[in-house]
């Protein structure tokens, strides 16, 4: 097999149809086929019902040389994902009693009895090896037949994820089907729009000989990716070369190269100046705290978060003045500061984030509408407010705000950087 193969996946899950849940997983297989260089022909999003399966995976079966299936592997009636698509590649299933072992081990692990119905789950098609769950009960199987592969996994993210991740992408490598390597080179962007990137990067990428650039937009974000269509051509030196123009030309709006978040980079600064941080979040209620504490170690950084929603909140919580409020109110400039460097004496931190906001549908004022946000920063060498105007829904204004935050801070720690500043004021060009 080689790496142009048509691949398609299967999503299985009433939820997902009836908008009770995301299908998040199309975003993550995506990205997982771009690093290899394989772009996915469809994602399939069908019910879990017999004739369904047995329609869509037969279809896709006679199209595609690797189809992946999420979901319908549990112990429950409506999980036949397994015997369906048994049954429509003529496959046995034989009862497997390793499966058996791995699933009592961890109800015994949990302190709890195994349920008979988990029995379900020790069943593989005869030619199939089992990929182990370590986060779950229902085991993936792995099967090649008639020159294809076949990979079905468990449908929650947090067993799908690792098992793709640490099982399958090995497998897929041996096979000659995923290289070693990334395929493409990334930048990632912030605070800059995809047309106006394209515009900035277009006199350096265009007539390269070999070159295929691609965007994808997303949560603040936009991502340029860099690739050769054939590396005698284009090799990874000469794709490093032209993604370091387009990171001058980008200049600030350049986040890093690579896939770390807004908040990983912020870590990765303050990390490296051994310094610390604390937020405050009115109208954000929790988001930003939560950009940093997904970030494995952050606790060497992120001191603490406060979500001050009621002005009462902000005077008790943060020390407010509640002269301040009153004479300024809770959306201002004065108040967004006054939250951060609160933040940053409440917590003992070095730096101080805030949002404070009417994100919708009710509140603001003539003056200030909805969707007005103010940010605060404090850090050792002086304390900033932003203004932000936006224009969605209360969902859509919350995330960009937290998401705004985070890019405002990356770009003040990126232009104050505190060797810097410090250099400057001792020889008197800068005033601290």
């Amino acid at each position: 097999m080689t790496a142009s193969i048509r691949v398609e996946t299967i999503t299985l899950g009433d939820e997902l149809l009836l908008g009770i849940r995301e299908n998040a997983h199309l975003t993550y297989f995506g990205r997982q086929l771009a690093h290899h260089g394989i772009e996915p022909a469809a994602n399939l999003v069908i019910r879990d019902q017999a004739d369904d399966i047995r329609m869509f995976f037969t279809d896709s079966w006679k199209r595609s040389e690797l189809v992946i299936t999420t979901g319908g592997l549990g112990p429950t009636s409506d999980d036949i994902t397994r015997e369906t698509i048994a049954e429509v590649l003529g496959e046995e299933l034989v009862y497997d009693s390793e499966i058996e072992n791995a699933i009592r081990e961890r109800f015994r692990l949990l302190e709890l009895p195994m349920p008979e119905n988990n029995t379900r789950q020790c069943y593989r098609p005869v030619s199939a090896q089992i990929l182990a769950n370590p986060y779950g009960t229902a085991p993936g199987i792995y099967l090649k037949k008639d020159g294809k592969i076949l990979v079905m996994l468990p449908g929650p993210a947090r067993e799908m994820h690792p098992m793709f991740e640490q099982l399958v992408i090995p497998k897929l490598q041996e096979e000659g089907i995923f290289p070693e390597i990334d395929c493409y080179l990334q930048l990632r962007t912030a605070g800059i729009g995809e047309s106006s990137l394209a515009e900035k990067v277009q006199p350096i990428v265009s007539n390269q000989q070999g070159l295929v650039v691609g965007y994808c937009a997303h949560a603040g974000m936009v991502d340029l990716r860099l690739s050769s269509l054939d590396s005698d051509i284009l090799s990874d030196n000469d794709l490093q070369r032209i993604g370091d123009e387009c990171r001058k030309e980008l200049d600030e709006d350049f986040a890093c190269f690579g896939e770390r978040t807004l908040a990983e980079i912020i870590f990765r600064e303050l990390r490296s100046l051994d310094k610390t941080l604390a937020v405050a979040e009115s109208c954000t209620g929790g988001l930003l705290s939560s950009h940093f504490t997904e970030i494995p170690g952050i606790s060497k950084v992120f001191q603490g978060g406060a979500v001050c929603y009621h002005n009462d909140a902000k005077v008790q919580m943060l020390d407010v003045p509640e002269s301040m409020i009153e004479q300024h109110g809770a959306v201002s400039e004065e108040v967004a500061i006054a939250m951060a460097t609160g933040a940053c004496e409440k917590y003992g931190a070095d730096y101080g984030l805030s949002v404070t906001g009417f994100a919708g549908p009710t509140g603001g004022t003539q003056v200030l509408p909805v969707g007005s946000i103010y940010l605060g920063y404090a850090s050792p060498v002086g304390v900033w407010a932003k203004k932000l105007q936006l224009r969605g829904d209360r969902a859509s204004n919350r995330r960009r705000a937290a998401t705004a935050a985070l890019d405002w801070m990356r770009r003040k720690l990126r232009k104050y950087k505190l060797e810097d500043v410090f250099a400057a004021a001792e020889s008197g060009q800068f005033d601290i």
